[in-house]
């Protein structure tokens, strides 16, 4: 009845949606129920929700799709390069995102793709900043925010590739607090961009941080079987997206 290694360490790669069931005497001469429906044998110490990686796996191709129109519409060189890298971000989040999270990968591959989705969380902040920062901000404001943005986008990816089983109390708040940089320049965003402009900023930033306080304390936890608390942090994720892209393409459109 012994675990695996391979077993064990795939196991700390996933996110627990369920407890460990105590491991009794009775539970090993009880037969198999204990693990009926669990990959691997496993007896309920993780469950992979089958709703998992969905979510993403269906807005990448949105993502695309919105994202190479909103960099054609784009009436300068300058801002279709700064959608360009905003769609790309949103790309690799989401596209990586839905591999990692829908297959069943060795431990190895599930290792790399583990460290790919916790960096594009950095990529997609400095990405979502970047039409936001070029479009909106004077001189000298825009290139302290921008190239702010990104060194901290930099340090974020090498921190989170290099030590992938960083414990979540340590690298969420990184993002959060990566996410809210440009708070002291939201009066610029206001006077540039209009109020319309500055709620989808607010509101975007208020729903990935939801969606990180979600991840953080992995509540609520509605489904584990099928819809986790990783779901609600996805949804979340998903939600904040939407929102910023709509303050983008309001940018976007005043600049054409």
């Amino acid at each position: 009845m012994g675990r695996q290694p391979s077993q064990l360490g795939s196991l700390d790669q996933l996110d627990r949606e369920v407890p460990p069931e105590p491991a009794t005497q009775e539970s090993g001469q009880s037969g198999q129920s204990g693990q009926s429906g669990l990959p691997g044998g496993l007896t309920g110490a993780a469950i992979k929700p089958r709703l998992r990686g969905w979510l993403h796996a269906g807005m990448f191709p949105a993502a695309l799709v919105s994202g190479v129109l909103l960099t054609a519409l784009a009436g300068t060189l300058a801002s279709r390069l700064a959608c360009a890298v905003y769609t790309l971000s949103a790309c690799l989040l989401f596209g990586i995102s839905a591999l990692y999270h829908r297959g069943d990968w060795s431990p190895p591959v599930r290792a790399i793709l583990r460290r790919l989705d916790h960096a594009n969380i950095f990529l997609i902040i400095a990405g979502t900043y970047t039409p936001l920062t070029i479009l909106l901000l004077p001189d000298g404001s825009r290139e302290l925010l921008l190239w702010g943005i990104w060194l901290a986008a930099l340090v974020g990816i090498a921190f989170r590739t290099l030590w992938v089983g960083a414990p979540r109390w340590l690298y969420t708040p990184c993002y959060v607090g990566m996410g809210w940089a440009a708070v002291f320049y939201l009066p610029e965003f206001l006077h540039a961009g209009g109020v319309a402009v500055l709620v989808c900023v607010i509101v975007g930033g208020l729903l990935y941080s939801l969606g990180g306080l979600v991840y953080g304390i992995k509540r609520p936890n509605p489904s584990p079987r099928w819809f986790g608390f990783h779901e609600v942090f996805h949804s979340l994720t998903l939600a904040g997206f939407v929102a910023h892209y709509v303050g983008i393409a309001l940018v976007v459109s005043q600049h054409t």
